[in-house]
């Protein structure tokens, strides 16, 4: 960038994730606006360094989308000045993280987290990990650990899983509904996965599926397809089993 153009402030386009008043979260593009771009200016016009034949570390710092407007309104999108290692150079990344930038607008592309999910304790999406196991045949006669005492508070969180999602690789469900295990109920569940058998080998993939929070583990269970559970506990190996019409009840029939 010559002294043929005289910027007089900056623009900055990011993508960031932001926490809504209502508890959930969303991804959001924001663009930004700075009027004192003295010294970002100063950093912009440094030339490249020479590159090294030395080591240079494998981190790729951020390069934001930046542009630059004179005193007519006319904006350029300048080049970066990079150092030995090909990376923008130590003087441009201090001057930008010093600039005066000021919010200017805000929209949103997406939805991270609804509402709902952060108020149960359960995460947006969550993957089938029933239907990954089960894909390679892991699991099935491997004896499950020990579960959770009946007293242990237990967080059900239930997933939709996509029709595009359903058998693919590792198939992605988005949260419905979710909150702490009915007193009671999970003793029911404990007995239902305890006297479970080895999974039979299945290839219908589950529309629906939970997945129980435990203090030391996951149990994951599915609605319909297969009606198989995973038992992923840290006392013992992961374990594959055959659901019952009973435990898919106790789960799904809240």
């Amino acid at each position: 960038m010559d002294e043929g153009f005289q910027p007089v402030a900056a623009v900055v386009c990011r993508v960031v994730p932001q926490r809504r008043p209502s508890g959930g979260e969303d991804l959001v593009a924001v663009e930004e606006r700075a009027d004192d771009v003295a010294a970002l200016v100063v950093a912009l016009r440094l030339p490249d360094e020479r590159s090294t034949e030395g080591i240079c570390t494998m981190e790729l710092p951020f390069v934001p989308w930046l542009a630059l407007l004179d005193a007519q309104g006319r904006w350029v999108r300048p080049g970066v000045p990079i150092d030995v290692c090909g990376k923008p150079r130590q003087e441009f990344r201090a001057a930008y993280d010093r600039l005066p930038a000021e919010r200017v607008t805000t929209r949103v592309l997406r939805e991270i987290e609804s509402d709902e999910a952060v108020a149960s304790g359960c995460s947006q999406r969550w993957a089938d990990m029933v239907w990954v196991t089960g894909q390679f045949g892991g699991d099935q006669g491997t004896t499950p650990g020990v579960l959770a005492a009946d007293d242990a508070d237990i967080r059900v969180c239930i997933y939709q899983v996509p029709e595009s999602e359903q058998g693919g690789g590792k198939p992605a469900g988005d949260f419905r509904s979710g909150g702490e295990l009915a007193a009671g109920r999970w003793t029911a569940v404990k007995r239902e996965l305890t006297a479970a058998g080895p999974a039979a080998a299945c290839r219908t993939p589950a529309s629906r599926f939970a997945v129980l929070h435990l203090p030391t583990g996951f149990v994951y269970v599915e609605a319909d397809g297969c009606r198989r559970a995973l038992i992923e506990t840290t006392a013992g190996p992961g374990s594959l089993r055959q659901g019952t019409t009973k435990l898919t009840s106790l789960l799904f029939d809240q």
